[in-house]
C-alpha cells in the first residue's frame, strides 16, 4: 500500500468497489423512502430535515472509502476483508435510516463505528507501508478516530442536543481531510474518481426510475391505459435521462487531472448533486400519490407536487453548473441557459396551479434539462473554446 500511480493508464473501477456502492443503495433508498412519506404525512418540513441528515452520513460514509481506494487499492485479501466490514457497516446504516426522523441515531452511529473500523484499519497499514505520506495517514487515524469517540459519547446526550450535536460534529468531520492532507496529498486518481462520482450519480438516479415508475403505475391504477399514461411514460423517462445527460456534460476527469487544487470543492459539491437527485425520487412518488388521486392516502396537493419536482429538479441543474463553472471555468457566456431552464421549472409549477393536469407537467418539466442539452450541444459544436478546461 505505497499509493497509486496517479498517472496510471486504463484505471477504473473495481468489482468491489462496485459491489461497495450497491450496500448504498438500500441506504438510498430508506432515506428517500422516509422523506416521501413525511411529505404524504404534510411534515415536509421534518421530513427535509431528517432526510439531509439521513443522506449527508450516507454520502460521507461513501466519501470515506472513495478517495481512500482511489489513492491506495492494492485488491489483495487484506484490502478485500476490510472493505468488507465497511460494508457490513453501511447495511448497519441502513437499518437506522428510519429512525432518524424520531431522532434516534443509535443504529446509525453503530454503523459508522463498525465502517470506521474498517477504514481506520486501511490507513493505519497505509501509515505503516507510504512512507512519504506517514504523517497524512496518522492524522486521518487520529482525527477520524477522535471523531467517531464523540460519536459514540454522543448517544448519552439529552435529545434536545441530538440534532445541535449531530451538525456539530458532521462539520468537524468534513475539516478532517482538510486538516490531513495539509501535511500532504494523497495520491489519488482524477479519472478514477470522476468516474466513481459518475457512477454513484447513476446509482442515485435509480431513486428516480423508481418514482418514475410508480408515476406511471398510479396513472395506469386510476384510469388504465389512456393518453395520460403516454405522457407520464414519456415523459419520466425523458427526465431520467436528460438529468443523467446533464451530468456528464462536464469534463470532470480532464479537468481533475489538470487541476487536482479544485477537487475539494468539486467533490463536497457534489453532495447537493446527489441528494437533489435522490430526494427527486422521492418527490415523483408523491406525484405518483397525487395521480392516484383518492386512492392514496398519501396524495398531496398538485401544485406541491410538481412544486417540489421542479425544485429538486432546479437545484440539481444549479449545482451542475456551479460545479462546470468551477472545475472548468468555461461557459462563463452561458449562464442565460441555466437560467432559462429554471424558468421553465417556475412556469410549469405556474401553469399545475392554473390548472395544467399532473399528468401533463411531468413531461413540461423535462423541458428544463432538456433546453439546456440543446443549448450546451449546440454551443459545444459553434463555439468549442467555450468548454475547453481552462
Amino acid at each position: 500500500m505505497a499509493g497509486r500511480d496517479i498517472h496510471e493508464t486504463n484505471r477504473v473501477s473495481t468489482p468491489l468497489e462496485l459491489l461497495f456502492d450497491l450496500t448504498f443503495v438500500v441506504a438510498i433508498a430508506a432515506a428517500a423512502s422516509q422523506l416521501h412519506h413525511a411529505v404524504g404525512e404534510h411534515h415536509l418540513g421534518l421530513g427535509m430535515l431528517a432526510y439531509v441528515t439521513s443522506f449527508a452520513a450516507i454520502w460521507w460514509a461513501w466519501m470515506n472509502f472513495t478517495w481512500f481506494a482511489s489513492a491506495y487499492d492494492t485488491d489483495d485479501a487484506t484490502y478485500r476483508l476490510w472493505t468488507m466490514v465497511q460494508m457490513v457497516g453501511v447495511l448497519i446504516l441502513a437499518s437506522g435510516v428510519p429512525k432518524i426522523a424520531q431522532g434516534d441515531f443509535t443504529t446509525v452511529t453503530i454503523g459508522y463505528a463498525v465502517m470506521r473500523i474498517g477504514l481506520l484499519s486501511m490507513w493505519l497499514r497505509a501509515a505503516r507501508e507510504h512512507s512519504e505520506r506517514r504523517r497524512t495517514a496518522l492524522r486521518f487515524v487520529f482525527g477520524f478516530g477522535a471523531l467517531q469517540l464523540l460519536w459514540l459519547a454522543r448517544l448519552a446526550l439529552p435529545a434536545v442536543w441530538a440534532l445541535p450535536s449531530f451538525f456539530v460534529l458532521m462539520l468537524l468531520d468534513l475539516a478532517i481531510p482538510f486538516w490531513a492532507e495539509r501535511t500532504g496529498r494523497t495520491p489519488w486518481h482524477a479519472h478514477h474518481i470522476a468516474e466513481r462520482y459518475g457512477l454513484f450519480t447513476i446509482i442515485v438516479l435509480g431513486e428516480c426510475v423508481l418514482g418514475a415508475t410508480n408515476a406511471v403505475a398510479g396513472v395506469i391504477e386510476t384510469q388504465g391505459w389512456s393518453f395520460d399514461v403516454a405522457m407520464v411514460g414519456l415523459g419520466s423517462v425523458s427526465l431520467v435521462l436528460s438529468l443523467w445527460w446533464v451530468y456528464f456534460l462536464v469534463p470532470n476527469a480532464e479537468a481533475l487531472h489538470h487541476h487536482r487544487e479544485r477537487a475539494f470543492n468539486w467533490g463536497y459539491g457534489h453532495f447537493v448533486v446527489f441528494a437533489s437527485l435522490a430526494a427527486l425520487g422521492a418527490f415523483l412518488e408523491v406525484v405518483a400519490d397525487g395521480l392516484k388521486g383518492g386512492s392514496s392516502a398519501h396524495a398531496v396537493a398538485p401544485t406541491l407536487a410538481i412544486g417540489l419536482v421542479a425544485a429538486a429538479i432546479g437545484v440539481y441543474l444549479m449545482t451542475v453548473w456551479w460545479l462546470h463553472r468551477h472545475i472548468a471555468r468555461g461557459q462563463a457566456q452561458l449562464g442565460w441557459v441555466w437560467g432559462f431552464a429554471a424558468l421553465i421549472l417556475a412556469a410549469v409549477v405556474a401553469a399545475v396551479a392554473a390548472g395544467l393536469p399532473l399528468a401533463w407537467a411531468i413531461p413540461a418539466v423535462t423541458a428544463a434539462p432538456a433546453f439546456v442539452i440543446a443549448a450546451i450541444e449546440y454551443w459545444r459544436l459553434k463555439q468549442p473554446e467555450l468548454f475547453h478546461v481552462r
